[in-house]
């Protein structure tokens, strides 16, 4: 079930909700909360109802062991847990990809069926990892299944996050307080949801008409101009910034809708003026998993600073990994660790204070920052090396520079003289014209823009989001007829353009 599918919005939210608000107590309102949650998740596939309970119910027994445990039990029963959570992660995720590769090394004549990738198994995954560790360091506080239980499930968050931690969500689970005051919180969530709902369909899946034939064409090992190249990753770009932002967007007002409050997942990533700014704005409950579950555990920087770039790469590596078993997903965190190593020895040079402060290093530091975003972004999309580095080419301009006609007609004799003028796309429903129309538009709102954060401020739990940064804005959410009117022309837009809805990108994940 797709947050922006018919089924979603006119049946199963009315119904949660409703039902949700009527019951008098807290416990009873989680315990329907988790049996919605889990009715949400069974909707794609009953079988892995199985799965996701399995899961929850061995992590909640051994998290009481490891809490009560001590010494050596305590150590070894936290293993356990990390190894049986990571073992169905690589089972269902990566073990097509590893045995394929193996063959391929080896020639060997290996093969098993292809595994069905259950959904959302990458972030529970990573919350009840995290729920185990932190049992072990004697940071769980006191709670019961059924706040475990909606913890782990909760619907608005469960397929493509936030990655939700325990120490945000088991309080807020166990309040009575959540279920006080919520016509209030209707109002913001709806809000909100119909902000990410808008940024959904009006705009990264218009961009994905533009994005996808590029890429397949790419894949197809087809010939690509010089435009079409740079106009199919700038649109991926977007699209996909639109689609995820979209998507958290709508978790955070579904949550708060329902009195809960999800800690923020993005903060305009793209106005990041560093590689380093950029992770901290962009899926932000992956990069805080990263570092306080893979790096500093890998050591951090107490280790010199050779330790340090090391970690730092290690960990970008596996983070490309958890997003697909695939080298373009490797490759993609490999690229991201060594930016982030030469962004850190960059800062670390002697003259970096004094040349970092003015208006154009400003400006030249977020052109580079998102030109390598956008570089990097092409191996996450193709589909194969090859697709990727055909992209790549053909955007350096190695494969020659065509541009559409239309542009060639305003260019200067002497410059139309040097270019190849030719169509854009001519059997596309959506044109060269509107496709750029649609970038500019996305460009505005994710370079100038203010985001949810910035337009909720006062509304969401700022606490939660240490690694964000506020800016101060006029424009902000008023319980007014304004913003009513704003968010029922958004979810009336896109209610009418539903006929066929499209999944999540990170549902992939």
């Amino acid at each position: 079930m797709l947050f922006n599918s018919v089924e979603f919005l006119l049946l199963f939210l009315p119904l949660t909700l409703v039902v949700y608000l009527r019951l008098s107590d807290a416990r009873s309102a989680l315990i329907w909360l988790s049996l919605a949650s889990l009715c949400f998740y069974g909707y794609w596939n009953p079988i892995y109802l199985l799965l996701i309970l399995t899961s929850v119910f061995f992590n909640f027994g051994l998290g009481k062991l490891i809490v009560s445990s001590e010494g050596r039990q305590k150590y070894w029963a936290t293993a356990v847990g990390v190894a049986f959570n990571l073992g169905l992660l690589g089972y269902f995720k990566y073990a097509n990809f590893f045995v394929n590769e193996v063959a391929y090394a080896t020639g060997m004549d290996w093969s098993i069926d292809q595994i069905i990738l259950p959904l959302a198994i990458s972030f529970f995954t990573f919350q009840q990892i995290a729920y185990l560790v932190d049992g072990y360091q004697g940071k769980v506080e006191k709670h019961g299944i059924i706040e475990y239980v909606a913890f782990v499930t909760f619907f608005p968050q469960l397929i493509a996050g936030p990655i939700v931690h325990h120490r945000d969500m088991l309080p807020q689970f166990r309040s009575i307080e959540r279920l006080r005051g919520l016509s209030g919180n209707l109002g913001i969530g709806l809000t909100i949801f119909a902000i990410g709902l808008f940024k959904k369909v009006a705009i990264a899946d218009e961009l994905a008409l533009y994005a996808n034939p590029v890429f397949d064409t790419a894949l197809g090992g087809g010939t690509l101009s010089f435009a079409e190249a740079w106009g199919g990753a700038l649109a991926y770009t977007f699209q996909l910034y639109f689609d995820f932002s979209g998507y958290s967007d709508m978790a955070i007002g579904l949550g708060q809708m329902f009195g809960l409050t999800l800690p923020i997942n993005f903060a305009s990533p793209y106005k990041a003026r560093s590689i380093v700014e950029f992770w901290r704005l962009w899926h932000i409950t992956l990069s805080n998993f990263l570092r306080d579950y893979l790096y500093i555990a890998l050591g951090g920087n107490r280790k010199g600073d050779l330790a340090r770039y090391r970690n730092l790469f290690v960990t970008m590596l596996l983070g490309g990994l958890w997003h697909g078993a695939g080298w373009n997903f490797v490759i993609w965190g490999g690229l991201h660790g060594f930016y982030l190593t030469v962004n850190h020895l960059w800062r670390a040079l002697p003259f970096y204070k004094s040349i970092s402060s003015g208006v154009t290093y400003s400006y030249a530091s977020w052109g580079l920052t998102f030109l390598c975003v956008v570089i990097g972004w092409v191996f996450f999309r193709a589909e194969s090396l090859d697709a990727a580095l055909l992209m790549l080419t053909t955007m350096t301009g190695m494969a020659g520079i065509e541009v559409p006609g239309s542009v060639a007609a305003m260019m200067p004799e002497f410059l139309r003289d040097v270019v190849i003028a030719g169509p854009l796309f001519p059997n596309l429903r959506l044109g060269w014209e509107a496709a750029f129309g649609i970038m500019i538009i996305a460009g505005v709102i994710a370079f100038w823009a203010p985001n949810v954060f910035d337009l909720f401020h006062d509304r969401l739990g700022v606490e939660m989001n240490e690694r964000v940064t506020y800016r101060p804005v006029r424009l902000t959410w008023q319980p007014s007829l304004s913003w009513a009117l704003m968010a029922g022309v958004f979810i009336s837009y896109c209610l009418l353009s539903l006929s066929e809805p499209s999944e999540f990108l990170y549902f992939q994940f």
